[in-house]
């Protein structure tokens, strides 16, 4: 059901992209965690008391209590959660959409190939594209923990939590790639594929300031990530990562079904 040919060129053009988020990735997470020192904290924590809105806002918290909870507060409200969902965002756009607007398409829906199997082979490039940034970030983060901080990271709880944050990505990716399939313009492709998300995100940073804002949490997916839920284990944060990876399912199977239908008027 995957092209492997179409596979590869694809993965070949998700590589500089790649390269860029875990060149940034990396040195906001080495950074963060070489932090982890009673010096740094008190400096990262005075921070957050001198603008408790702006750093509230992007999920980031002071008086950590471990190394988990210490890379939670500075990297899953919001480096975590931006770069690998600019990923999605410009990967997803470019394995469907950009190819019917430029007229390109053509050419994949002529060869001896199925309109599913090249959907389902552009889906499987984008996922493949999340999979290793969330990899290389888990990686990363055993890295530097262990190289700096032996034995003081919880390496079970990392492990969920990064499942929980791949089904979030995953979830991120389904939007994107429905909006690729849906239109055939790569400005609205654009637009509801990176807007969604980008909207949803602001949201998530209204309702994590508190106060009457708080009530914005219903209505964007980001809650559904509950980084010290998970760690923890607290049963709605466990059963949000589902909801997530199964509605990355449900709009990554509808993106391929609408594509497989669509007359793309060649």
């Amino acid at each position: 059901m995957i092209n492997i040919a179409l596979y590869k060129r694809e993965m070949k053009g998700s590589i500089k992209l790649l390269i860029i988020f875990a060149a940034i990735i990396t040195l906001y997470v080495s950074v963060i965690i070489y932090m982890y020192d009673p010096q740094m904290m008190k400096m990262l924590d005075s921070f957050v008391e001198v603008m408790p809105e702006v750093m509230v806002a992007v999920g980031m918290k002071a008086n950590a209590a471990n190394l988990l909870g210490f890379i939670i507060s500075y990297l899953y409200g919001f480096i975590l959660v931006i770069f690998p969902m600019l990923f999605c965002i410009l990967r997803g756009n470019a394995l469907i959409a950009k190819y019917v607007d430029k007229g390109s398409i053509v050419s994949l829906v002529a060869a001896p190939v199925k309109r599913r199997t090249i959907a389902f082979t552009q889906m499987k490039v984008l996922i493949s594209g999340i999979l290793l940034l969330i990899l290389y970030s888990t990686i990363l983060e055993l890295i530097c923990s262990e190289s700096s901080f032996p034995g003081e990271l919880d390496i079970t709880a990392l492990f969920i939590l990064n499942g929980g944050l791949l089904c979030l990505h995953l979830f991120i990716g389904g939007i994107c790639f429905l909006s690729s399939c849906i239109f055939s313009d790569t400005k609205y492709s654009v637009t509801f594929g990176a807007g969604i998300p980008a909207f949803m995100y602001v949201l998530q940073m209204l309702a994590n300031v508190g106060g009457n804002a708080e009530k914005a949490k219903y209505f964007t997916f980001f809650t559904l990530f509950n980084p010290d839920g998970i760690i923890i284990g607290e049963s709605s944060a466990i059963v949000g990562i589902f909801i997530l990876f199964a509605g990355a399912i449900m709009l990554y199977v509808l993106g391929i079904i609408i594509f497989e239908r669509k007359n793309l008027h060649i």
